[in-house]
């Protein structure tokens, strides 16, 4: 599957044309993981954003960062995501620190990574693809924050009372 047929699934890339898409295609490197292997971890610096293009990738948590005791089970996953999705776009915004870890859950999991400082000069040098890659950045922020914003609640709500 090329570079650009995946990227096309990408809802941060919605309305881009073909041209644009081109030019974002050839920033991107291609890399392979296996299942259970991580593709960064929570509080580490983020250089990438990366889109999947097959296979599954959880992004988790540490349990003490829901104010939960971290019992020894692990990592909790707060969203599950597949084919077209994208993760690790925040890398986008302010080059902080990762807020959660990203693992692959299903054997040859396929990620289209796209380095930070390259796509950068990419919508700076076209604004018109910097302003569509923004307008849609935003809007695939806000709608995973609605959908954290929702798992929060539900974990208050119906949290046992001390």
């Amino acid at each position: 599957m090329s570079f650009i047929t995946i990227l096309k699934q990408a809802d941060i890339f919605y309305e881009l044309t073909n041209t644009q898409l081109e030019l974002v295609a050839s920033i991107c490197t291609d890399k392979t993981y296996r299942a259970g292997e991580l593709v960064f971890e929570e509080n580490t610096p983020g250089t990438e954003l990366y889109i999947i293009a097959d296979g599954e990738v959880e992004i988790q948590v540490n349990p003490t960062t829901l104010g939960k005791s971290d019992d020894g089970s692990g990592a909790f996953t707060i969203a599950t995501l597949r084919r077209g999705q994208s993760f690790g776009e925040v890398t986008l915004v302010d080059e902080g620190l990762r807020s959660a870890s990203a693992r692959c859950s299903q054997p040859d999991t396929h990620l289209l990574a796209i380095p930070r400082a390259k796509l950068m000069l990419l919508c700076d040098t076209y604004p018109q693809l910097g302003y569509r890659l923004m307008r849609n950045l935003a809007a695939d922020l806000a709608m995973k924050i609605r959908h954290t914003d929702l798992q929060v609640r539900e974990v208050i709500t119906w949290a046992p009372r001390k």
